[in-house]
């Protein structure tokens, strides 16, 4: 049996289906045939542009970003695909905090909807600190579909980990 990590916490049935398309090699078919393209977001500075329309679509009240950038030591071996920080420093007698969003460079060469699913994330922190439902409604309602897009994408980590082991 082929130890799915990243769908863990999904219905074994829904593994199965899963494991039955590593078996047969189809998995990199699957995800090909939903998504064939690639986004052209490849740099920091069309990532924060990407990003703040988003913000400003859906979240115009949330806080403001002060960088947003894809970061090359984010990993999914360290369990982040993304992160959103508020880094304090002291600034004569004031406390000044600038909110920032990294990205996993992996999205690079990934499909526009994986993308626009982790920015969506990300930006959803800003207004719902926990994973609670909440925030996947917030998630739900800037990007319809959310779920569907979070199994997809944790269906192309395990088939880039296949990649990587053979």
């Amino acid at each position: 049996m082929t130890p799915l990590k990243y769908l863990a916490a999904y219905p074994p049935a829904l593994q199965e289906k899963v494991r039955t398309l590593i078996v047969q090699e189809r998995l990199e078919e699957y995800l090909r045939q939903r998504y064939p393209e690639r986004h052209a977001v490849q740099s920091d500075k069309a990532l924060y542009a990407y990003t703040m329309a988003l913000k400003q679509e859906f979240l115009r009240n949330a806080p403001g970003l002060d960088k947003v950038l894809y970061d090359a030591r984010l990993d999914v071996l360290q369990k982040a695909l993304g992160l959103h920080t508020a880094v304090s420093r002291v600034q004569g007698s004031k406390l000044r905090a600038k909110k920032e969003i990294r990205i996993a460079a992996l999205f690079r060469d990934t499909a526009p909807q994986f993308l626009n699913m982790i920015v969506v994330h990300e930006l959803a922190h800003l207004r719902e600190f926990d994973h609670n439902k909440a925030f996947y409604q917030l998630c739900e309602h800037m990007l319809p579909g959310y779920h569907q897009l979070e199994f997809d994408l944790r269906i192309h980590l395990t088939w880039r980990d296949l990649q990587a082991k053979s």
